[in-house]
């Protein structure tokens, strides 16, 4: 399906892949469209959706600047997903057993591990560059409360909010292992940081922009440089940190004793989408933000996930130029998470997460299917940006 809305009251245009936007949204992608930074057109995905600053679900190239706020503080969060051998014949009728092991092995909410588990070389390799970004910006980890005995502890951690871990079926009754996370603690602080220097340089400088939170960063300004390396590093962290979970999640289904051996049948597919990545589009090296989008490029593998009760996609990106090589990177809220704890209750939640093994407390109301937008016209909306491989269905979640 083509564009379906273009704006054209900022600067530059808004290439929109859907009609289900509300007006603060597009007030949002407007006021973006207007910075003098932004190169040629920004893309908004089909769950797009208000966010701070800048639109959940929006592609923002930039010339020679970016924007921290864009990015957000959740740096690097995104997805990772690999196939077994396993059949959904092979999976115990009551999954809880197999529901808890992950949860004993993996951390969830505020908590992480009580030693680190992820191998020394690797850490050494986080090591070192971070403590150059500190020496530079000590403030960072005053942010983060005890940051210098905990970093290397949330690796291999879940958090809280939308990140998740599932146990999927696919289309042929292939089990999948799927996961949504990020940085973290110090990816949250190198995050809060830099946005706050960028205000400040706003307001040294006298920028009048139509929203704070839409502060940017110049190359040759004091702290460009910093903020792109602290982001880099942030962004392989989120990387190893997805990587070092499904190793445990793995370690937990071998463990749990509810199920056969099993090897992985389908490499490792992991994909950021809160991210920085430097790239070509229409004839310029820019800066393409994704905020709540993956990439698409022709060819490359891509992970799309629906609700904790819907279905989600492996996808392949056709690499449209108009969407910047992008695709959505979810379904995407339609009401926020106090809206969705006012209109929904427990009984809600077990009714539309109805033969999922999940938590149906009313601690993760507000991540109830219903306060999503519909994943199956997410995907209706942008089949000229990826080709779906393989349909997933869950049958475990665990949320923080």
């Amino acid at each position: 399906m083509p564009i379906l809305k273009q704006i054209n009251k900022g600067r530059v245009p808004v290439k929109i892949y859907t009609e289900d936007i509300d007006s603060k949204a597009i007030d949002q992608l407007v006021n973006i469209a207007n910075l003098p930074i932004v190169h040629h057109h920004i893309a908004a995905m089909p769950d797009v959706h208000v966010g701070i600053g800048a639109t959940v679900g929006s592609v923002i190239p930039t010339l020679r600047a970016v924007i921290p706020a864009a990015v957000g503080v959740d740096i690097g969060c995104g997805m990772n997903a690999v196939r077994t051998s396993l059949k959904a014949e092979d999976l115990p009728d009551n999954l809880f057993t197999v529901r808890r092991e992950i949860e004993k092995r993996v951390p969830v909410g505020f908590n992480w591990h009580k030693e680190c588990v992820v191998n020394r070389s690797t850490i050494n390799g986080l090591d070192k560059p971070l403590d150059h970004i500190l020496h530079k910006h000590p403030s960072i980890a005053k942010m983060f409360r005890t940051f210098h005995h905990t970093w290397h502890r949330q690796l291999g951690t879940l958090g809280g909010g939308n990140h998740f871990i599932e146990i999927c079926l696919d289309e042929s009754d292939d089990v999948w292992i799927m996961l949504h996370s990020g940085s973290r603690g110090v990816g949250n602080a190198i995050g809060r940081y830099f946005i706050n220097l960028a205000k400040k340089d706003m307001q040294r400088h006298k920028m009048h922009l139509p929203d704070a939170n839409l502060s940017y960063l110049s190359e040759g300004s004091d702290y460009f440089d910093d903020y792109v390396e602290a982001v880099d590093w942030a962004q392989e962290y989120a990387w190893i940190n997805r990587q070092q979970m499904m190793k445990l999640v793995v370690d937990a289904l071998q463990a749990s004793k509810q199920l056969p051996d099993f090897t992985l049948t389908k490499k490792a597919i992991n994909c950021h989408h809160n991210y920085i990545s430097q790239e070509v589009h229409f004839g310029e090296n820019v800066f393409v933000t994704r905020k709540g989008a993956i990439r698409a490029g022709l060819g490359e593998l891509g992970i799309i996930p629906g609700s904790m009760g819907a279905k989600s996609y492996i996808v392949e990106g056709k690499g449209s130029a108009a969407a910047l090589c992008s695709c959505a990177h979810g379904a995407g809220r339609k009401m926020s998470r106090t809206q969705a704890k006012q209109q929904f209750n427990t009984q809600d939640l077990n009714r539309q997460t109805e033969g999922v093994e999940c938590r149906k407390d009313k601690g993760v109301i507000d991540e109830i299917p219903g306060a999503y937008k519909d994943i199956d016209q997410v995907m209706k909306n942008q089949s000229d940006l990826v080709t779906v491989l393989h349909t997933l269905k869950q049958v475990v979640c665990v949320k923080g």
